[in-house]
């Protein structure tokens, strides 16, 4: 969608470089140590990730001053990230409930219709952002869930 100005966005005076730190089984470490060799400015994890490698990676963040931002607001809210805005879980796994029970009475899977999340959250972790010395506009607060 175009603005009336033309452009879809607001010009930043800052060049924005994604990176990407893959990893396979072992090298998760590998990865970590890259990251704080390239001096990144934040770090995007999936919550698998946190799930896996949460202890260690909080270690890093810590230690470096990283922004952790993840979709899963419960490895916001128990390691040291800083934002998560994903799927609200929770809705998830109760439509996921009750796609089972329609099944379990007799649906069939095919006819069920395909359905993507509706609920989102939105999780500053406000301790983190003191730590890493980051103010949070209210309007960002203000939409956190």
């Amino acid at each position: 969608m175009r603005t009336a100005s033309g452009s879809a966005a607001p010009s930043f005076s800052t060049t924005l470089t994604i990176q990407s730190f893959g990893y396979r089984g072992g090298e998760f470490e590998h990865a970590l140590q890259a990251l704080v060799r390239e001096r990144v400015g934040a770090l995007i994890v999936p919550a698998v990730t946190h799930n896996v490698y949460g202890r260690r990676t909080v270690e890093v963040a810590a230690k470096t001053r990283l922004p952790v931002f993840s979709l899963s607001d419960t490895a916001v809210e128990r390691h040291f990230g800083l934002v998560a805005y994903g799927p609200d879980w929770v809705d998830m796994y109760r439509r996921a409930a009750a796609y089972m029970d329609r099944i379990l009475k007799g649906a069939q899977p095919a006819d069920l219709p395909v359905q993507q999340p509706v609920k989102f959250n939105l999780v500053v972790n406000l301790k983190t952002a003191g730590q890493l010395g980051i103010t949070v506009p209210p309007t960002v607060l203000h939409q956190a869930t």
